[in-house]
């Protein structure tokens, strides 16, 4: 669900409690089988309180990264409605490691949640499984972790439909002639990335697109100037280059800025996945002729909701069970914990200025 004409229609590993007994006695078999995942999926399936108080730690890939920011206002509009304890922290760089340090603090400081959209997709599963082993749930949102690193993971689209949909809107804007394409992603070890990547690289595989070639993925870091400079460098290694998806904010906005200025303004299609204030300007002067994503504030919001649905022991994680996430409603989880946001929306001249995000 998209923000519309400017009105904000406002939007994860399970612990099982081991029950250290004595003996043998009626009261102790009691609480054991109470806390036996079939008991405790019972409990979910039937509903209950959102707890308040709860502890909710956000970790997003970057603290400065504009598409964070509006994910994690999201999350924390969600917190304060269900009366919790909002938390955000993170790191500057998207080097694989760098939030191994902040789930450590966050799980000596005993939050009831975490909330992170992992940099790798394995690198931060050992310190989250020791945050599980202490009682804390975990919920991934828009770049997953393995998925024993996590009790849910909040996923913006279909996967597919995300890495597919881009080559399709991509191939639409440059015509049946084809040509030389390219993609700019973040970090190479980027789970959603490398996820729609490959669907990218399946799509292309087709023989509607016999006449494209992808000729290079460049990495930009998820940073602007690197990213800047990759577009610089693309449009230099491959001057009869037709056309650049970007499925990440950073990039497809520093992608713009480039070719706003160069030569190639209009010459070369640019799309991918950004914000609508971020690239208005972009599609206005035709540096852009259109863009999808989804409402990046919706996708924390429903992230939040899930925490807390897990941390209050409303849900355990179990495919089938649903929970209310505020004003976005009932949600269910589906297959290998994962929760769907809903499909992304292009964004183009027609439309752009109807959205606020």
């Amino acid at each position: 669900m998209i923000v519309r004409n400017k009105a904000f229609a406002a939007l994860a590993l399970t612990s099982l409690l081991g029950i250290a007994a004595c003996g043998d006695t009626k009261e102790s078999t009691e609480n054991e089988a109470a806390s036996t995942p079939a008991a405790t999926t019972e409990g979910a399936a039937a509903g209950g309180e959102m707890k308040e108080g709860l502890k909710i730690a956000f970790l997003p890939k970057q603290i400065n990264n504009p598409y964070f920011t509006i994910s994690d206002k999201g999350g924390e509009d969600a917190v304060t409605a269900f009366k919790g304890e909002f938390k955000r922290v993170g790191p500057s760089d998207t080097a694989a490691s760098s939030q191994v340090s902040y789930i450590n603090t966050l799980t000596t400081q005993k939050q009831d949640a975490i909330v992170i959209s992992a940099n790798d997709a394995n690198a931060v599963v050992p310190a989250l499984q020791k945050a599980k082993a202490a009682g804390i749930k975990v919920v991934t949102y828009d770049s997953d972790t393995a998925p024993e690193g996590r009790d849910l993971f909040i996923n913006q689209a279909a996967a597919e439909d995300l890495g597919r949909s881009q080559v399709q809107l991509l191939a639409k804007q440059i015509g049946q002639e084809g040509g030389e394409i390219a993609i700019l992603s973040a970090t190479p070890n980027a789970t959603n990335q490398n996820t729609w990547i490959g669907f990218m690289e399946d799509e292309l595989k087709k023989p509607e697109y016999s006449k494209f070639k992808l000729v290079k993925t460049a990495y930009g870091n998820d940073d602007d100037q690197k990213s800047f400079e990759e577009t610089q460098g693309l449009l230099q290694a491959y001057p009869d280059l037709k056309g650049i998806i970007s499925p990440t904010t950073v990039g497809i906005a520093a992608a713009a800025r480039y070719l706003q200025g160069s030569d190639s303004k209009g010459k070369v299609k640019l799309t991918g996945l950004g914000t609508p204030n971020q690239l208005r300007d972009f599609v206005k002067d035709g540096t852009i002729e259109g863009f999808e994503l989804w409402d990046p504030g919706k996708l924390g919001y429903l992230a939040a909701y899930a925490a807390g649905a897990l941390a209050s022991g409303t849900i355990t994680g179990a495919e089938g069970e649903k929970f209310t996430a505020g004003d976005l409603g009932e949600r269910e989880v589906g297959a290998k914990g994962e929760v769907l946001l809903g499909p992304p929306t292009v964004f183009d001249e027609a439309n752009i200025d109807d959205f606020d995000f």
